[in-house]
């Protein structure tokens, strides 16, 4: 697959992995921890609000690989 081609491909996964990994964590947070003291919302904001780094770096990752044809 052309990396021109993964790029689209990964930039449309991208928009919608995070628009439902967001969504996701809104929810969660809005009626799990709605009643939580406040260092258990802080605590799951910055999980949550980092979460989505390691699964995005690997969509870029895969889409950053060289064409088979174009190895250095």
């Amino acid at each position: 697959m052309p990396q021109r081609l993964r790029k689209l491909i990964g930039a449309i996964a991208m928009v919608g992995f995070l628009t439902v990994y967001c969504l996701t964590a809104m929810v969660v947070g809005a009626t799990h921890f709605a009643t939580a003291g406040s260092l258990a919302q802080l605590l799951y904001y910055v999980v949550a609000g980092l979460a989505w780094v390691l699964p995005a770096m690997l969509i870029i990752w895969w889409m950053q690989r060289p064409d088979p044809d174009r190895a250095p």
